[in-house]
């Protein structure tokens, strides 16, 4: 498409001024020609017609036929703008040296009528032209300013939804992307409304610079609809990867920080979508479940912030669906776990993390992503963290009695768990059943405990110290983060998110930052572990800025119980 812009031609389609069709253009033109060869048939003629008992000349028709030509000339005026102005005007131009010459040539003053006539036509069609060309360019304003969004210059939501309803009246092919600025409201909160303005702008600017060169391989439509979301449609793809491919490039188009008042902001944004004719039938059908799958992904809040529309998204018994499968694990004892290994830099065997695993009725297992965060929305994680504490730590200490090898169990406990009253004699009862020493097991909570009741958190913490527990803090820097709760927890792990991971190595200053999380976790007597290691690139970043450990992909996947016995073997054969 032209360099006029994709987003401004798509915008020109929906509001583009509809008017006459071509073919009166060319009737009109027709018509002029046909009268005009009929005037110079009659003018020159001297044969009258009988009307009743009067003889007529036929010459007389002469100037009817010529007003009936002129107005040939204004309707194409009114009716085609330029282009009619154009031709009205040079056909009378190019009229007035005929009549004159022949008004000269053959003294045939009966043309001179025609020389007004034209003459008034032309001062009519000037100022129908110009008045319509002012009230055009007053209209285009008009439309602008109701498709186009102010703050940032993309279309609207109005826009959006125009397009959305011409593409569905056509019956073509397109795919619905909801996006939303993650953490949007902290920046306004902690800068300021100018500040959230500015950041709203330059991702504007980046995402409409994709849209209007076309370099996704895509027909896109970007469109701010309010405050920090936005709505991309897709057009002109081939698959549901062409999609995802897409949308990749625009949340690629974030990596880079933005700078507004000398402060850099790294923006991440999630995106949900849904397909034409595939998912819904209906235009406002289509935008509502890409609206789903949006705030879907926002609550799972995983790494990979793309999600498609599923059925299941907008069935609300899905959650008393899980609830149920729940309450049917924990009363047939079916919750389960796999184990993660943990290494040093040196690639040894550090331990383990238990995590939380469940099947449904056929044997498939459901997502953590899905149970888990249903768990604790209905009151149940503090049974589903128990469940796996008494297998995970009756599991370890049989293997460590069977390997004797020098490993650490870290279980993970919900804030829910760790506030019973029970919870410190609980862990006594798992220590004494499973015989661990106390030292090799580590528990993991998240600091936002300090905040829902420090006082009781403190208490409970020192207890499981006295104790000889390990503690750590888990997915640091993604909560409330602060050095004054750090000095309160005598922990002895810091935890970095793999949120922080998956950034490290796209800036200087992503990587500076983790550098300073490890750095602070030392001089605080911490050590470091980083969750979500992928990469090669990332363990070298990692044992250059001095972390102590790693979990994640890139060494151990989660693991079964055999499978984990069989690492477990694996090194200490070394």
């Amino acid at each position: 498409m032209s360099k006029k812009k994709i987003i401004q031609n798509t915008l020109d389609s929906i509001i583009k001024h509809h008017g006459a069709p071509m073919y009166v253009f060319f009737i009109l033109a027709f018509l002029y020609i046909a009268v005009s060869i009929i005037i110079r048939v009659t003018s020159g003629s001297h044969e009258t017609i009988s009307i009743g008992s009067s003889q007529i000349p036929i010459a007389a028709f002469a100037g009817v036929l010529s007003s009936l030509s002129n107005i040939c000339l204004i309707l194409l005026t009114l009716f085609f703008g330029k282009w009619g102005f154009y031709t009205a005007l040079i056909t009378i131009l190019i009229q007035f040296p005929v009549i004159i010459s022949v008004i000269i040539m053959h003294h045939n003053l009966n043309n001179l009528p025609g020389v007004f006539g034209n003459l008034l036509t032309l001062v009519t069609i000037i100022i129908i032209y110009f008045n319509n060309k002012e009230l055009d360019a007053y209209q285009v304003r008009v439309r602008d300013q109701a498709v186009t969004d102010r703050l940032t210059g993309l279309p609207n939501r109005f826009a959006c939804s125009e397009l959305i309803e011409e593409l569905t009246k056509n019956d073509e092919r397109f795919a619905v992307v909801s996006i939303d600025i993650n953490g949007f409201k902290s920046i306004n909160s902690s800068m300021g409304f100018e500040a959230g303005n500015e950041v709203l702008i330059e991702i504007a600017s980046r995402w409409k610079a994709i849209a209007d060169t076309g370099i996704s391989g895509t027909l896109d439509f970007i469109t701010r609809t309010s405050g920090d979301e936005f709505v991309l449609i897709i057009r002109n793809y081939h698959s549901d990867e062409d999609i995802i491919n897409t949308i990749r490039q625009y949340e690629a188009a974030l990596k880079n920080r933005l700078t507004i008042d000398n402060c850099d902001f790294y923006i991440t944004a999630s995106f949900g979508y849904s397909e034409y004719p595939v998912d819904a039938g209906r235009g406002d059908s289509v935008f509502a479940y890409a609206d789903a799958a949006l705030h879907e992904v926002k609550r799972a809040n995983s790494g990979d912030h793309i999600l498609r529309f599923t059925p299941d998204l907008l069935k609300i018994e899905r959650t008393i669906e899980i609830e149920g499968k729940i309450r049917e694990a924990l009363e047939k004892d079916t919750i389960f776990f796999n184990l993660q290994p943990q290494f040093d830099m040196d690639h040894k065997l550090r331990g383990f993390e238990a995590l939380a695993r469940m099947k449904d009725e056929n044997g498939e297992n459901i997502n953590p992503g899905e149970f888990i965060p249903v768990a604790e929305k209905v009151g149940l994680i503090d049974k589903v963290d128990s469940a796996v504490f008494r297998k995970a730590t009756s599991f370890f200490g049989e293997l460590l009695e069977k390997t004797g090898a020098d490993l650490t169990l870290s279980i993970n406990a919900s804030v829910r768990h760790l506030m019973k009253n029970s919870f410190i004699d609980e862990v006594r009862e798992l220590l004494e059943s499973s015989g661990i020493s106390p030292d090799k097991l580590e528990i993991e909570i998240t600091e936002s405990i300090m905040i829902d009741s420090a006082d009781k958190a403190l208490k409970c913490i020192s207890e499981l110290q006295k104790m000889g527990v390990k503690l750590a803090i888990d997915d640091f820097g993604t909560g409330y983060s602060s050095l004054s709760y750090l000095n309160s927890f005598p922990a002895n792990m810091l935890k970095i998110d793999k949120s922080f991971i998956d950034k490290m190595n796209s800036t200087d200053s992503s990587r500076q930052y983790v550098a300073a999380i490890i750095s602070i976790g030392h001089i605080m007597g911490f050590e470091v572990i980083s969750e979500g290691v992928e990469e090669d690139a990332q363990l070298t970043t990692l044992r250059t800025i001095g972390c102590d450990y790693i979990q994640g992909f890139l060494w151990g996947r989660p693991l079964s119980q055999q499978e984990a016995e069989e690492l477990v073997m694996q090194f200490a054969g070394k």
